[in-house]
């Protein structure tokens, strides 16, 4: 029903934010609310999904589509509901959550509160495939390209490792100019650039 709303975010609390739109207060859930705290008094555009069921009419926000997208595609899943799916985009990099749905990382998936191995197998059998071509921003760590399987794997154990999309992408342009004959190099090499 709602594609955003655009007004001053007016408070903010632990559990959600009040944006005024034109002197109505919107309540509006968004993931970690804490990111907004330098904005108040601001005028800032929160993408918003609309839920709706018998006791309840939610409205819950996001700063960009992707994340809307990804929160909408995680409540399809068996399992899973708004505040589940919530807590997911609150604590995960977007970027190394499609990761780990796409490559099937269950370890990476149980660490989200709520999410045991049952959830985490149920989110990668619905979401495999549906999220890596609708989401085309949040991929670029993971650019793997089949003649260099090595450096792809090596890529995908930096993320593992927790390092940001913008760490991997400044090493990966090193390492493409190096050629190395094993994952375990590339990881080696890879480390070394990223911790001097």
């Amino acid at each position: 029903m709602f594609e955003y709303l655009k007004g001053q975010i007016t408070y903010i609390c632990p559990l959600y934010i009040t944006v005024d739109v034109q002197g109505i207060g919107y309540l509006v859930h968004v993931p970690n609310p804490f990111t907004f705290t330098t904005r108040e008094g601001q005028v800032e555009k929160i993408f918003i999904h609309h839920h709706v069921r018998e006791d309840a009419i939610t409205l819950f926000g996001f700063e960009s589509r992707e994340e809307r997208f990804l929160f909408q595609k995680l409540l399809s899943v068996t399992g899973i509901g708004p505040k589940g799916a919530m807590a997911i985009i609150a604590r995960g990099d977007l970027n190394l959550l499609v990761t780990a749905i796409e490559g099937e990382n269950e370890g990476y998936l149980v660490k989200f509160p709520g999410i045991g191995k049952k959830t985490a197998r149920q989110i990668i059998l619905d979401l495999k495939g549906k999220i890596n071509d609708l989401v085309p921003s949040m991929q670029q760590t993971t650019i793997v390209v089949e003649t260099h399987s090595a450096l792809a794997e090596a890529l995908l154990a930096l993320e593992a490792l927790g390092y940001s999309a913008r760490e991997i992408k400044k090493a990966e342009t090193k390492l493409e100019k190096v050629d190395l004959s094993s994952t375990d190099e590339y990881i080696r090499a890879g480390l070394k650039l990223l911790t001097n």
